[in-house]
């Protein structure tokens, strides 16, 4: 069965941030058998005054397929995670819910969370309405309104990057379409107005690509190579404007 696990607050100025925490925590779950991750994605969020954060106020939401055990394991065992690694004065918060269980209401939640500030008792408030489970585990738990913005946005299947997929943050040089869509969890390789490229066309994937979440899909963006004979045709679209997703 399909969840999303959504964490935000788990750090500090002086720590590893929460992308960091989620790609650990992925691993630990699959370490254990009890779920394999589909992917990670990073979802931005408002940046105000009144509201406090680390960095950059970003969340993250782990897509996981639960393999040998029900959700209540899952809850102890991201709870107990977070409650060990988060740093010292964070502000943990975990959402976890069937990907099917996520609905319209949290995904607004979502999408208010990146525009205007919201606060822990409307997360509360809605998580409880639509039966999703969000717990506050550190600090004050004001983490609580990311990890539920994490998994509405997640849902809506159009906002955020991905700091994991599988096989992609291992690859170098140059690839084919082809190979990346069946070695990899990307799962297109399209031009930023939405042109697929054919499965021949190469690809120079340094430094590591960042896809983003599209139509609900993995989403490799590119533009033409700047280079003129560069051995390759197609080269990733600058970081600077992946950020922007």
């Amino acid at each position: 069965m399909r969840y999303l696990i959504g964490i935000d607050d788990t750090d500090n100025a002086g720590s590893r941030g929460t992308g960091f925490r989620a790609r650990q925590l992925g691993g630990r779950l699959g370490e254990t058998g009890l779920a394999l991750a589909r992917g990670i994605t990073r979802h931005q969020l408002f940046v105000h005054p009144d509201i406090p954060y680390t960095s950059h106020n970003s969340a993250a939401c782990l897509d996981v397929e639960l393999q040998d055990g029900d959700e209540f394991e899952l809850q102890a065992f991201c709870r107990e995670y977070l409650a060990a690694e988060s740093a010292d004065g964070a502000d943990a918060g975990l959402c976890i819910a069937s990907f099917d269980a996520v609905v319209d209401a949290v995904v607004g939640f979502g999408r208010s969370a990146k525009e205007v500030v919201v606060t822990r008792e409307q997360a509360r408030e809605i998580a409880a309405r639509h039966g999703l489970h969000l717990e506050g585990i550190t600090g004050d738990h004001m983490g609580v309104i990311g990890a539920l913005s994490a998994v509405g946005l997640r849902r809506s299947g159009r906002d955020g990057r991905f700091i994991w997929l599988p096989g992609v943050r291992e690859l170098s040089g140059t690839a084919t379409v082809g190979w990346l869509l069946e070695t990899t969890g990307i799962e297109a390789v399209e031009t930023v107005d939405g042109r697929p490229l054919p499965r021949e066309a190469e690809v120079r994937v340094d430094p590591w690509p960042r896809p983003v979440l599209l139509n609900g899909v993995a989403v490799l963006l590119t533009q033409e190579a700047r280079e003129q004979d560069a051995g390759y045709e197609w080269e990733l679209l600058p970081k600077e404007t992946v950020r922007r997703y």
